[in-house]
């Protein structure tokens, strides 16, 4: 018989293949290191009897791990590879409407109005927002991002000094800009909690209290615009203050004061120096899940507290969900949250407002000349 040769290409993508079914074995089988007994801790129906963080990771994605491209593998394998004895599970658009048919269904906590809205929303991110509060609610343990990498394991997110048994959830600051909060575009934006990487036990409170709000955000939408859900219209904002971060926000805050009997506001994270324990909620510093932003002192991905690193390549849906952008000035978020660059964009936009419409439109007309021309010349060099 004669001998069979591999080609190079062949031997690569064997290798991939192989690096695939790795991680999809952590997508299929428990990692038994002690994870018997820890779901058996966290089985009942408060956080109060889950005395540890259960050791799962869940990501949210179009494909399952066997359909991922090389970039999103890199991410998964990063989380595998530093958290071997965490389960990695992924869920994907062909099993998300059974999940929560499954978990908030009539043999689950029999919430038919969640099932209901999720399944008429037609919104990819809203959906992708409103399911990772649902699956955290259910399972606890690590959400993140599918664009999200792991720089560090999962156990050095709880300093030493804290017992996990006293923390409910871990959250990282992302936006620290408080000098904006009146900002008319920026404002909302300007104080938020990371929710693209997040810990918490089960069956949270605040993650109930997040859905509610959502269902009553989404009604009160389709109210407003006239149209069912299926067929709401949102833009970058409509998404950031309904389902994104500044709802996220708004409901840990909620329930921190709850928690700890007087109002908690934004003051208390305002340039931490280091993390905060709250009502059982352990909030780290903007280094943490957020580094590398170029605002907020958020620091770099070399940093030591740096644990998570946001790539931010699935993070399309703004194209769908578009930002505000003036017809001269464009977005006032191009400037990254540059003191200097948002006075100029808010002194040019009142001066622009201040001009006859007529004025208006033929600056316009002539910004527009000049994209065309510049198109054209940019079509002629390729």
């Amino acid at each position: 018989m004669g001998s069979i040769t591999i080609s190079k290409r062949a031997r690569k993508i064997l290798a991939g293949c192989l690096t695939t079914l790795i991680i999809t074995s952590f997508y299929f089988v428990d990692n038994m290191n002690g994870l018997r007994g820890e779901i058996t801790r966290c089985r009942a129906g408060s956080s109060e009897h889950c005395t540890v963080f259960p050791r799962k990771i869940w990501q949210i994605w179009k494909t399952d791990p066997l359909s991922f491209e090389e970039r999103d593998l890199d991410m998964a394998r990063s989380w595998v590879s530093r958290n071997q004895g965490h389960r990695y599970e992924v869920l994907t658009d062909q099993h998300d409407i059974y999940y929560v048919e499954t978990h908030f269904g009539p043999n689950g906590f029999n919430r038919p109005d969640i099932v209901e809205v999720y399944s008429s929303l037609t919104a990819n991110i809203i959906k992708a927002d409103l399911l990772r509060y649902l699956v955290m609610y259910v399972e606890g343990g690590l959400y993140a991002d599918i664009d999200a990498e792991a720089l560090k394991p999962i156990d050095r997110f709880i300093p030493d000094r804290y017992d996990e048994h006293e923390i409910d959830m871990v959250i990282g600051v992302e936006i620290d800009e408080p000098d904006f909060r009146d900002h008319a575009i920026l404002g909302q934006k300007s104080r938020s909690f990371c929710q693209w990487t997040f810990i918490c036990k089960p069956h949270l409170p605040v993650m109930l209290r997040l859905t509610d709000n959502i269902l009553a955000w989404v009604h009160g939408l389709s109210d407003k615009q006239g149209k069912p859900i299926s067929e709401l219209e949102m833009d970058f904002d409509d998404v950031i203050t309904g389902t994104g971060p500044s709802a996220f926000t708004s409901a840990v805050l909620m329930e921190m004061s709850m928690a700890v009997g007087h109002n908690i506001d934004w003051d208390t994270f305002h340039n931490m120096a280091e993390s905060k324990l709250v009502g059982g909620f352990l909030v780290l510093t903007v280094e943490a899940f957020a580094a590398g932003q170029g605002h907020s002192d958020s620091g770099n991905h070399d940093a030591r507290m740096a644990l998570v690193k946001h790539h931010y390549h699935a993070s399309g849906w703004p194209n769908r969900h578009p930002r505000y952008s003036h017809p001269i000035y464009g977005e006032v978020e191009r400037c990254n949250w540059n003191k200097q660059c948002v006075h100029e964009w808010d002194e040019n936009t009142a001066a622009f407002a201040a001009l006859s419409p007529e004025e208006q439109a033929r600056q316009i007309a002539s910004k527009q000349a000049a994209e065309e021309l510049e198109a054209m010349a940019a079509a002629e060099v390729d």
